[in-house]
Formats: C-alpha cells, structure tokens, sequence
C-alpha cells in the first residue's frame, strides 16, 4: 500500500520531466511543450523506503509516454545517469527522483506484476486517522507465469524504447511508448485508462 500526502512540490514531477524527457533516446513529443499526466500507478516497495511511481504522461501533441520514477530521501550512490532531479517536498522534505529501470527496487517489483501479476499498490491518505483510500487512475493486467526470476541484482540496463533490464539471463523490457500490439512472450503487462479503446502492452519478460 502506498501512503500518499497532500503536499507540494517544488519543482512539480511534470516540470522535472519537462527538462529530463526531451533528452531521452527515447522521447518523442515537442521539447519546450507542457507535459500533461495521463494515469500513472505505483508499486509497493517491501521495505517502505522508497517511493516507487510510474506516470504516463505526454509532451504536447506527441504519443504517450510510460516513465517509471523513484523517489528518494537521500541521492542514490552511483546512479547519477538515472537522476530525472531534485524536489522539495513540503511534508517529507527533499526527495531524489531517479529513472526507477536504474534503481535496484524497481525491478523485482516490475518482474512480480509481469510475471505474477502482482498488480498496482492500493493508494490512499491519512485523514484524521482514517485511511481514504484513492481510486486508481488505471488498471493492470499481470501473466500467470510462477515465480519471477530473481531481478535484486541486475546486470546490465539499455536506455531505449523498450528499455531493456537484464539479470541472470532474463530480460525484463519496458515499453516507453506504450500502444495496442503483442509482446514476443506470454509473459507481458498491459494497463488501460479511460477513454482507452483497449489495453497496451506496458512491460513483458523473455
């Protein structure tokens, strides 16, 4: 479950993207435009440490663009080439924002929902000591395929469209520029939104 707050942030998570996003391989959009949010869904992260969001967003008139993010409390070592930036967050203060495929919580928790269908964490607010919970702006659709390979160490990332994260002889792909097609597995993620005229292929594994 993912506790949220309602809070401020300075810079936004769509202007720190409207800097990062046109200088990805990936980008596709007009640099310079507004970037609006599309849906977005998050991940637990079993230790509770780390803020783990992936938003779908646009940059002006271009396609959809899937960018998974985490969010730290302090930088993380050796991980500058995945720094989307820094925010000020007026309830917990500064927050690192990486690029979650080169952040070692995001793949095991990618792996679960591809492979197990592990799903989206429950979102929700702390209101006079109730819990309000959120209603999810998407939803996602997970494979059957046992047990997820073990992704806490990976070998290698390749930043691309998909980007491609690999441990042990498995490969997670994440697709950027989410659309309607098959994934060259069984084993893939997809989501819709509404207004969406069926799902997209999100992620899969091979």
């Amino acid at each position: 479950m993912a506790l949220l707050h309602r809070a401020e942030l300075r810079p936004s998570k769509l202007d720190l993207l409207a800097a990062w996003l046109p200088g990805r391989p990936w980008f596709a959009g007009t640099a310079g435009a507004e970037v609006t949010r599309v849906a977005a869904y998050r991940f637990d992260d079993p230790a509770g440490e780390v803020g783990i969001e992936t938003i779908l967003v646009r940059a002006g008139d271009g396609p959809v663009l899937q960018v998974p993010l985490t969010y730290r409390a302090a930088p993380l070592p050796g991980a500058d080439r995945w720094l989307v930036g820094s925010t000020e967050h007026s309830v917990l203060g500064p927050r690192w924002v990486y690029d979650a495929c080169g952040d070692p919580v995001y793949p095991p928790a990618l792996a679960a929902a591809v492979l197990a269908d592990a799903g989206q964490a429950e979102e929700y607010f702390e209101v006079d000591g109730r819990r309000e919970v959120r209603p999810a702006s998407m939803t996602l659709t997970g494979s059957r395929a046992g047990a997820a390979p073990a992704f806490d160490l990976v070998d290698e990332v390749v930043d691309g469209d998909p980007t491609l994260i690999r441990a042990g002889g498995a490969e997670l792909a994440l697709v950027r520029r989410p659309a309607s097609a098959d994934a060259p597995t069984p084993s893939r993620l997809t989501g819709s939104w509404a207004g969406l005229a069926e799902p997209v292929l999100l992620a899969y594994a091979r």
